[in-house]
């Protein structure tokens, strides 16, 4: 039997596989079981109402969820090859292997980390941050680029691959590709700029040039508008960071100006009486506040009055609703005060023999 233990195969002893074969199993066995356990216990925690998990455990429990079976292959079988005296061809190419999935699993843990930290930031706010929604797919595409670059980098390093001269072809090839793919980067770094300066958030209501719309979503190169009449308006970041934008979102209250002409015959008692008339309605409303009513004007066909009022819910159907409410109150008021709404005036030109001017020299008789 202890012969049969130390056989030789392979260059190693049939002892040493037998080993290196449990190892495998049992850590391929019991690394699953283990991520599959506390995944399931964070589930449930997370369904269970009003329990929330502490940050770091948080933070652990996602890591563990990230971790993929096929890092979980790698561990368990660098753990068996400790056993095994193998040849130094198989030793290379298990190394490259087994450092290749190392760090592609670094990778995945660093964007859990940045995608929870960015998260966080968002649930510490007593209200949802929609700026932090509309650049968080940008900050993580940011984020991403920098991780994976820096996993590449490490990786060869250890590998045993000169990444100097690595780098210094990057830089070369990095002004090439710049140079060749200069309106994609121009987009990347306007949703940058978007994403840091905030100018407008999902949810705002944008006026850009002669479109206008809600914002939908802010991408890595393109802005996504829904128009009042309902079609999907895509501009590029770098047209929306050129163009004048007007942001309705950040409205704090809205100004409304409406006037009304009212007859010339109107007595001046009654003129002096309009202002402080319009005033009363204006005050009567909820969510105004009144700035003034004059006569302003000798128009046309009419005597303006001019009234200035500010709406402080900066939505349009509210305005809306107030100025209706106006309106028909003013008429009511002016009718029991007998003045009436001046009306454009039309000439009319009558023709008593329309004969006589259709003939040449006709005298019209």
């Amino acid at each position: 039997m202890l012969e049969l233990w130390n056989a030789q195969f392979l260059g190693n002893s049939l002892g040493r596989w037998t080993l290196a074969l449990i190892t495998f199993l049992v850590t391929f066995t019991l690394l699953p079981i283990a991520k599959g356990f506390i995944a399931a216990r964070r589930r449930r925690w997370r369904q269970a109402g009003g329990v929330r998990l502490p940050e770091a455990v948080e933070l652990a429990g996602r890591l563990v969820e990230r971790t993929s079976r096929l890092f979980l292959w790698a561990v368990a079988l660098y753990l068996a090859s400790r056993y095994l005296a193998l040849p130094a061809r198989v030793e290379r190419i298990l190394t490259f292997v087994i450092v290749a999935l190392f760090w592609i699993q670094a990778g995945l843990w660093a964007m859990t980390g940045v995608r929870f930290a960015v998260l966080r930031r968002g649930r510490r706010l007593e209200e949802p941050d929609s700026a932090l929604s509309g650049s968080i797919d940008i900050i993580l595409f940011a984020a991403g680029i920098l991780v994976w670059a820096m996993v590449l980098l490490l990786a060869l390093d250890n590998m045993g691959v000169e990444i100097k001269p690595l780098l210094a072809g990057l830089g070369i090839g990095g002004i090439a590709v710049a140079l060749a793919v200069q309106t994609v980067l121009g987009d990347l770094l306007a949703s940058m700029s978007i994403a840091l300066d905030k100018p407008f958030v999902i949810g705002d209501f944008l006026s850009v040039d002669d479109y206008q719309g809600s914002v939908e979503h802010i991408g890595v190169k393109s802005t996504r508008l829904r128009s009042l009449s309902g079609e999907q308006i895509v501009m590029s970041n770098t047209d929306i960071l050129k163009a004048r934008v007007r942001n309705f979102g950040r409205m704090r209250e809205r100004r409304a100006v409406f006037q009304i002409g009212v007859h010339y015959d109107t007595r001046a008692e009654s003129l002096a009486a309009i202002p402080a008339v319009i005033r009363e309605i204006v005050q009567s409303q909820a969510n105004v506040r009144f700035d003034r009513c004059h006569f302003l004007t000798y128009g046309d066909t009419a005597l303006q009055f001019e009234t200035v009022y500010f709406v402080t819910r900066a939505d349009f159907a509210t305005y809306a609703d107030i100025q209706q409410s106006i309106n028909l109150a003013i008429l009511a008021r002016l009718r029991t005060m007998d003045v009436k709404f001046a009306a454009p005036t039309r000439s009319v030109l009558y023709i008593e023999n329309p004969a006589s001017v259709a003939q040449p020299g006709g005298s019209g008789k």
